[in-house]
């Protein structure tokens, strides 16, 4: 069953979702600073082509002082953009009984948009 939703997802927006992190994981990795925001952005684009069937694992709040202050900084220069247009698109999906799987794969990719530093993808 995964693989249908999965197919149906990449088919129904799926594909750009994960085409729009991809490209903004490249613009990021331009610079030395910019590479680790590119690798979470890579993480969110792992996730966002096949959601059906991957979990997001909680690692706990990431080990030193560098790792927390890009969390922060992840969440006020794009991540809470990025978990809002995630929690729109949920709340629309939601609205139908058919809807709701794909949105329940928003509000997953939307926890990981808050915070990408201290989770994986498995």
């Amino acid at each position: 069953m995964n693989i249908v939703l999965n197919i149906i997802w990449i088919i129904f927006g799926g594909a750009m979702i994960a085409v729009e992190y991809a490209i903004s994981s490249l613009l990021m990795m331009i610079t030395v600073i910019g590479i680790p925001f590119g690798l979470q952005t890579l993480k969110l684009a792992s996730l966002a082509i096949w959601p059906f069937g991957t979990q997001i694992t909680d690692d706990g709040w990431p080990s030193g002082c560098l790792a927390g202050i890009m969390n922060l900084l992840w969440w006020f220069l794009g991540g809470f953009a990025i978990a809002l247009t995630h929690l729109a698109w949920g709340v629309i999906f939601c609205i139908t009984i058919i809807g709701i799987p794909f949105g329940m794969q928003h509000f997953k990719l939307m926890k990981l948009a808050l915070f990408p530093f201290g989770n994986s993808v498995s």
